[in-house]
């Protein structure tokens, strides 16, 4: 046989925003081999796409797969909604660099995403270790990395202390971002909501952001507050973009939080705007949901946080103590992002527990389980959930308005992004955020059959060809020949997403194929045992 794959018959979106035409398409040695019509059917496999769209396979700009990999491999969740690329790191928190003798801070965030981690033995230090480690595990999808500060922090900084670095810490921190960059890391992430990197200044993040701009590396960041401060986050990360001069930034999942804040996209939008017009390469991803997802643990005021796991845990058991966070999340704390106040216990919904006592309550909310457990208030509920599960409590957060949502998916500025993870269709992993399983499909289904808010081409452009140019990618994102053949395959009459909050795993419908690198992988919704994934490095 000439070729390896022939994809006859179907209409090609190519990812450019350009209109679909028909055409054949012809693959081997894992790339895209010829374009043209009426191609010979001279190839070992033949797949007729009749009725259907053949597109790039997606690249899911903002993954948190990283937290699954060295655990689980298979990305289900995401290789069923066609994501052939995962972009990991994101948030500031990664598996890379450890220090052998600060591991355990890094395990406490990790065990919130999986218990497994109390035990998993490390067998990496360096960035360049860490990705060696992962060309070992057979995955899928390929896999983009970039690093998180709060892994920096905690190596060579001043980890869970909310105080300005010494010139040492922050030559150490340096040294650790080279490290990653020449490992082949793509730039750094932060999250700036969580602890330790809540305690981090503006000028350290400048100053580390500098070593990102020496590499030709970019800055991405969940910034420091998505409600009452998001106008502030939005010129803060600008400020460090442009300078540090990184050659450009993404904003993590670009969202106005909080009922009374909504609207505000309209103003969080043309700074953006104004930030391009300035020649600042400033862009952002978003998922298509009014739920956001993170670790109840961060709905504390960061004061108690400080100082890692162990002493938060201590300040919270004490209740003269939880008085005074009652106090000040009543109250509020001046550029805090405050959930509890600006959302209520009412729109917190718990998805993972782990003990015996409150795994009947995942997908339920605060208020709900106060009344389902009969206790006295939602403050002591938050407070129990927290001390018996010793923090590793997921949450998802009702926050967003439609209305916000679709202005934001509209702008020329946005991609999409699950921030999610490829996670296993098992119901021992709780009431994920259907995200995880739905956020491409659901594009397709409300915002493009339904509501027709964006046209084919341009919400396939946001999820191909635009976050492969984001971060460099050069042979991937295109329907072009000589690039790597990372395509799917779809009906547009039936994908659509079934994942839900109640009943989030669930996959989609209507993807008939996905191929990575030459390799069929989801064949009519069912995975293959294939893992033709490879790890990616940002070019020198």
């Amino acid at each position: 046989m000439s070729y390896d794959i022939v994809i006859k018959n179907g209409r090609i979106i190519d990812g450019t925003g350009n209109p679909a035409y028909t055409s054949d398409i012809e693959i081997k040695h894992g790339k895209i081999e010829k374009i043209g019509y009426n191609l010979k059917d001279d190839a070992a496999t033949s797949i007729d796409a009749k009725g259907c769209i053949i597109c790039p396979g997606f690249i899911d700009i903002h993954s948190h797969t990283d937290y699954v990999l060295p655990l689980l491999s298979k990305v289900e969740s995401t290789i069923q909604q066609g994501i052939t690329t995962q972009t990991i790191g994101m948030c500031g928190d990664g598996l890379a660099p450890l220090h052998p003798e600060k591991i355990e801070p890094i395990r406490d965030i990790l065990t919130a995403q999986s218990s497994l981690y109390k035990e998993y033995e490390f067998k990496w230090n360096s960035f360049s270790e860490y990705l060696a480690n992962m060309e070992d595990i057979r995955c899928p999808a390929n896999s983009a990395f970039f690093v998180g500060y709060g892994n920096i922090r905690i190596a060579g900084g001043q980890g869970f202390e909310n105080r300005p670095a010494t010139q040492e810490e922050m030559e150490t921190m340096k040294r650790y971002l080279r490290e990653a960059m020449q490992a082949g890391a793509f730039g750094m992430s932060t999250g700036l909501i969580y602890p330790p990197q809540v305690y981090s200044s503006t000028n350290e993040l400048i100053e580390l952001c500098k070593i990102v701009a020496e590499y030709g590396g970019l800055y991405f960041s969940h910034l420091r507050g998505e409600d009452e401060n998001l106008l502030t986050a939005i010129k803060e990360f600008i400020e460090i973009v442009e300078k540090s001069n990184c050659i450009g930034g993404q904003i993590a999942h670009f969202k106005v939080s909080g009922k009374k804040n909504w609207g505000n996209s309209i103003k969080a939008l043309k700074l953006v705007e104004e930030a391009n017009l300035k020649g600042l390469n400033i862009t952002f991803d978003q998922y298509p949901y009014k739920r956001g997802m993170s670790n109840l643990p961060t709905a504390l005021p960061p004061w108690v946080l400080e100082g890692g796991r162990e002493k938060s845990l201590e300040r919270i058991k004490d209740t003269a103590i939880q008085k005074k966070i009652i106090a000040d999340i009543e109250k509020g704390i001046k550029g805090w992002e405050n959930w509890i106040k600006n959302n209520g216990f009412d729109k917190l919904y718990i998805s993972t527990a782990q003990t015996e006592k409150w795994k009947e309550i995942r997908g339920k909310s605060i208020s709900q389980i106060t009344k389902i457990k009969g206790l006295d208030n939602d403050w002591q509920t938050f407070f129990q959930l927290l001390i018996d599960e010793n923090f590793d409590v997921m949450i998802t957060i009702e926050s967003m308005s439609d209305e916000d949502i679709e202005r934001i998916m509209t702008s020329p500025f946005q991609m999409i992004g699950t921030d999610g993870a490829g996670v296993p269709a098992n119901p021992m992993i709780g009431v994920v955020h259907p995200r995880l399983f739905g956020t491409y499909p659901r594009i397709f289904a409300l915002y493009v059959r339904e509501r027709q808010l964006l046209g084919w081409e341009e919400a396939i452009r946001k999820m191909t060809s635009f976050p492969a140019r984001k971060i460099g990618l050069r042979d991937r994102g295109l329907i072009y020949e000589g690039n790597w053949a990372d395509v799917v395959v779809f009906d547009p009459k039936r994908i659509r997403d079934k994942a839900t909050y109640n009943n989030p795993i669930q996959f989609p419908e209507g993807i008939m194929y996905v191929i990575v690198n030459g390799v069929i992988v989801v064949d009519h919704g069912k995975q293959k045992r294939k893992y033709p994934g490879k790890i990616l490095r940002r070019a020198s």
